[in-house]
C-alpha cells in the first residue's frame, strides 16, 4: 500500500510486547487517493507509531503549542470528523488520536490540514501499548473512548476495551483532575462501563447521583451516533475524574 518506510506501519510494535486478547482488528483497506496522499505527505510530520520502544515527550510532540499545554488522548476515532471538530473548538489543547484504521488516519490528517489544525497528532497502533509503554504517569488532561466496539456476544465480552485493567492503567496516566470520558449506545456495555469505572479507586464520578452524564457540548454528534439515535438507541456518556 505504501513504499517501504513510508506511512503508518501495519504492525508498529511487532512481537516485542506480550500477546493478549485485543479489542480491535487492524483495517487497512479501501484507502482513497486523497487519504493515501495525506498519509504520504503528512505522516512524517503528524504521525506517531505506537512501537512501545520509547517514552513520548508531549511538549516536543505538540511543538506548535506552548510547553505544558494540556493533552487529551482519544482512543478510536473512526473517520476523524468529530475529532477534527473537537480540535478546532479547543486549539489550545493537544489532541493525540489513536486508531488502527488506515482510511480514518488518512482522513483525519486530511481534515487537520484542510482546517489548519496544528494541535492534532495521529497515533497508529495499540492504545494499550501507547498508554503502558509510551506515556508517563499523570501526563494527560483527558482520555476519551467514544463508541468502542461493544462486542455484543457474551463470548466476546473479554474483547471489550473497558475492563478493570484498562481503566486502572488509563487512570494512572491522567493528571489529578483529568477526565476519563466514555460514550456508548449499547445499553449492556454502558452498564458494564459504569460498574468498572465506579469500582476504580483512582476515579470519581462527576455526577453526584453516581450515574450517567448528559452529553457535553464539546462532544459532537457523530454520523454513527445519529444513525443509532434514529434506530432508537439510547446514548450514555460516562465522565469520571482522576482523584488527587
Amino acid at each position: 500500500m505504501f513504499p517501504a518506510g513510508v506511512g503508518p506501519s501495519p504492525n508498529p510494535a511487532g512481537e516485542r510486547h506480550e500477546r493478549r486478547i485485543r479489542s480491535f482488528q487492524p483495517r487497512r483497506s479501501r484507502v482513497s487517493a486523497n487519504q493515501r496522499d495525506a498519509l504520504l505527505r503528512l505522516w512524517p510530520k503528524w504521525g506517531v507509531e505506537i512501537d512501545g520502544d520509547r517514552k513520548l515527550d508531549l511538549d516536543a510532540l505538540f511543538d506548535t503549542l506552548p510547553p505544558g499545554s494540556p493533552v487529551v488522548l482519544e482512543i478510536g476515532f473512526g473517520m476523524g470528523e468529530a475529532t477534527a471538530e473537537m480540535a478546532a473548538a479547543d486549539p489550545g489543547t493537544g489532541l493525540l488520536a489513536a486508531d488502527v484504521h488506515t482510511p480514518g488516519q488518512g482522513n483525519l490528517l486530511l481534515l487537520a490540514e484542510r482546517y489548519g489544525l496544528t494541535n492534532v497528532r495521529v497515533a497508529n497502533g495499540d492504545a494499550i501499548i501507547l498508554l503502558r509503554e509510551m506515556l508517563a504517569p499523570d501526563g494527560l488532561a483527558g482520555i476519551r473512548v467514544f463508541f468502542p466496539d461493544p462486542w455484543p456476544k457474551k463470548r466476546h465480552h473479554k474483547r471489550r476495551i473497558i475492563q478493570p485493567e484498562f481503566v486502572e492503567l488509563a487512570a494512572s496516566r491522567l493528571a489529578p483532575g483529568g477526565l476519563l470520558h466514555c460514550a456508548t449506545d449499547w445499553e449492556p456495555y454502558a452498564e458494564q462501563m459504569l460498574q468498572v469505572l465506579t469500582d476504580c479507586p483512582a476515579l470519581e464520578n462527576t455526577q453526584p447521583d453516581g450515574g450517567y452524564a448528559p452529553r457535553p457540548d464539546f462532544r459532537p454528534l457523530t454520523r454513527f451516533e445519529r444513525q443509532g439515535l434514529e434506530k432508537g438507541h439510547v446514548v450514555h456518556d460516562l465522565i469520571f475524574r482522576r482523584v488527587p
